[in-house]
């Protein structure tokens, strides 16, 4: 991968520190903002019967946000973000043992998915393992960029990175996880310059796969979750309870929305509402009008991210920036397809919004490279 070429390259360019990009820092704000006082709305009920606090949730949130937006200051403005071209390789290698070491830790509603830390309580792997690849992909690009038509730079040197830390995730039953960094990779290699034949080849080969598995009968297990997804009535008290209280949120939100706190479903119809189904709850209490301003303001931040991006001074810095914003992006885009019945039910959460403290400060510390960035690039500040 050639990192004390790419790292003695990047040494050599030097280039003047500015002022960040505050319409995308305002814009995380206020998406950070706004999904706080959803998420105590969505809370506060689930968090009073179970854990007999209705702040349980939000203050908990509070403080990963407090930490998170000082990380995201910190790394905005003293980190360069060039050091994570020097640290790609190893970075991807501590990602992949703690995808491995998951495996030994303690089962959590019957699957392996966290890691238990001090303090913080536990995180996902599968966090850390979207960064990774993000600032692995990005650094092999910015190396090979001018040869990505070609099968030796534009596709082989990222199928060993593809092929052990996708399966990884999805081993730990984490489907969502797994589609979404398969979705960044094919993302950063599309815009890296990677020719579509090989994306066409792929997906030739995942159908295939998926037809002789389901004459195999290996479909068998995942046939009920397909059924389920079609009509979630025919398990309306099991399997497409949540799917069916979700979509009864969404009704009845209308328009302008039942008011901020008025929403009916979290009264403990809708399984967790402050995961990865409070997008429902934004809808029965903000309404079509609220949940479209919202996904505006999401839409505009990856935006940002990609004006961001096309200014940034050299190749890594672009599809670092892309990649970020682009995890921000499809991980929302598939969130609001699951809530409103899209595609069958994944668990992902909404970026900003759902309950996680070590994802959120993972998200905001991300915003903080991008921030970075923007310190290094040709943009005007505003």
């Amino acid at each position: 991968m050639a990192v004390k070429n790419g790292t003695k390259k990047m040494k050599k360019l030097k280039m003047p520190k500015g002022k960040i990009d505050m319409p995308f820092l305002i814009l995380v704000l206020v998406i950070l903002t706004i999904g706080l006082i959803m998420l105590f709305s969505a809370s506060y009920v689930d968090a009073y019967y179970n854990e007999g606090d209705s702040f349980h949730y939000i203050k908990r949130q509070l403080v990963f946000a407090v930490v998170g937006i000082i990380a995201m200051l910190f790394i905005a403005y003293v980190v360069d973000y060039h050091i994570l071209h020097k640290f790609a390789l190893p970075i991807l290698i501590v990602t992949e043992i703690l995808l491995v070491a998951v495996y030994f830790c303690p089962e959590v509603n019957g699957v392996h998915r966290w890691i238990p830390v001090p303090i913080i309580g536990s995180f996902q792997p599968s966090e850390i393992a979207k960064f990774s690849v993000v600032v692995i992909f990005a650094h092999i690009i910015s190396l090979n960029y001018k040869k990505m038509n070609t099968f030796k730079y534009g596709v082989a040197p990222f199928l060993p990175i593809i092929l052990t830390v996708v399966p990884l995730v999805l081993f730990e039953r984490h489907l969502s996880g797994g589609i979404l960094i398969a979705m960044l990779c094919a993302v950063l290699m599309m815009v890296g310059g990677t020719q579509a034949r090989w994306f066409a080849l792929a997906g030739g080969g995942a159908v295939g796969a998926a037809v002789l598995a389901y004459f195999l009968g290996l479909l068998k297990s995942v046939w009920p979750r397909i059924e389920v997804f079609l009509d979630p009535f025919v398990d309306a008290q099991g399997a497409g309870f949540q799917n069916i209280q979700a979509l009864y949120a969404i009704c009845s939100g209308g328009l302008m929305g039942l008011g901020l706190g008025n929403s009916r479903q979290k009264y403990l119809y809708i399984p967790e509402p402050q995961n990865d189904f409070i997008f429902a709850i934004v809808c029965e209490e903000l309404g079509f009008v609220g949940a479209t301003i919202i996904l505006i303001l999401f839409a505009l931040l990856v935006w940002r991210g990609f004006v961001i991006a096309s200014k940034a001074k050299d190749k890594f810095g672009t599809m670092l920036a892309i990649g970020l914003v682009a995890q921000i992006g499809l991980q929302t885009i598939l969130n609001v397809a699951v809530v409103t019945k899209v595609v069958p039910n994944t668990g992902i959460p909404l970026p900003f919004f759902s309950y996680g403290g070590s994802a959120l400060m993972m998200l905001l510390a991300e915003m903080g490279v991008v921030l970075n960035i923007s310190r290094h690039s040709n943009m005007e500040k505003v």
